[in-house]
């Protein structure tokens, strides 16, 4: 069975590795430089890291999922994310990237928009593609910050690095960005899916035995992760996940309102809420009549 390693710092890190420290809170890793090699194991990340993977070094795993990355991508894991790593046998791993815990941003510009940059939870079956050009102006990214963790610590000091690892986070955003641009097609077989599934669920007694269709429940059904998921469709239709979950929602209880004599405990129970009150509530911020109003109105118009 591998190995389960915590790193809460990165120190654990570069432990794991032989790389030297110079920084309690933040360290620019090269694993050319690694003076040891596990090579099946499982990271519990507490900090961030992005590196750029100069070889496929071996299998990473991501949940369930098979980590698809290539040489000259980019790999992103944020604090709580748990990765599978086995080492291909004879194989040293050749990427350089970016370790910083969360306490180097707090109270920065940065710690206050670090959930902004969507692609540490993004899909975590793929890694980020970037051209050679990119590849270079990564590497400049990290030499700025490794260049202020080596220099003597001043008033400025903390403020100049997590400057420079946002100027690197923007810069993989956009990556991140870029991608749903030239996936067009992909992404519409998603919307297309999700679509489907989410007309399949009211088919069926999914409501009744699982409640309310969440965003998870459908990223999951896509292999994607909910925030990649929910990025992609809000990219593709304007609206959150959730927005289009809540719209089909009240569809189908505009649609058993109206077709039929249940009461609104029944409606309620059936499309997945556990209180008619709750059920209720949904129905007129999205419509603007309580179920049973609504029922009335056109009941006299017809």
């Amino acid at each position: 069975m591998e190995e389960l390693i915590r790193l809460d710092n990165v120190e654990d890190y570069n432990r794991l590795f032989g790389l030297k420290t110079l920084h309690p809170l933040v360290s620019v890793v090269d694993l050319s430089e690694a003076t040891t090699f596990p090579t099946r194991f499982t990271l519990n990340y507490g900090v961030y890291a992005l590196f750029l993977k100069q070889t496929m070094c071996g299998d990473i795993r991501y949940g369930k999922q098979a980590y698809d990355y290539q040489e000259g991508t980019i790999t992103s894991f944020a604090p709580g994310q748990v990765v599978f790593t086995e080492m291909s046998a004879d194989t040293r791993p050749l990427a350089r990237g970016l370790l910083f815990h969360p306490d180097l941003i707090k109270g920065t510009a940065l710690g206050r928009e670090i959930k902004s940059y969507s692609f540490f939870s993004y899909n975590s079956s793929e890694a980020l593609h970037i051209s050679d050009e990119e590849k270079g102006i990564f590497q400049d990214c990290l030499d700025k910050i490794a260049q202020e963790i080596t220099r003597p610590t001043d008033r400025l000091s903390k403020r100049l690095i997590a400057g420079n690892i946002q100027l690197l986070l923007d810069y993989c955003m956009r990556f991140y960005e870029r991608q749903f641009q030239t996936r067009t097609s992909v992404n519409r077989d998603v919307l297309s899916r999700f679509e489907t599934l989410l007309d399949d669920y009211f088919k069926g007694d999914l409501p009744q035995n699982e409640g309310l269709p969440t965003v998870r429940y459908f990223a999951d059904k896509v292999f994607l992760s909910p925030n990649y998921f929910g990025d992609l469709i809000k990219k593709e239709t304007g609206r959150t996940a959730q927005e289009y979950i809540q719209s089909k929602i009240i569809d189908q209880a505009k649609e058993m309102v109206l077709g039929s004599s249940k009461s609104v405990n029944e409606i309620a129970y059936e499309l997945g809420f556990q209180y008619p009150q709750h059920f209720s509530r949904v129905f007129k911020k999205g419509v603007g009549y309580t179920p049973n109003e609504y029922r009335r109105l056109q009941m006299a118009a017809s």
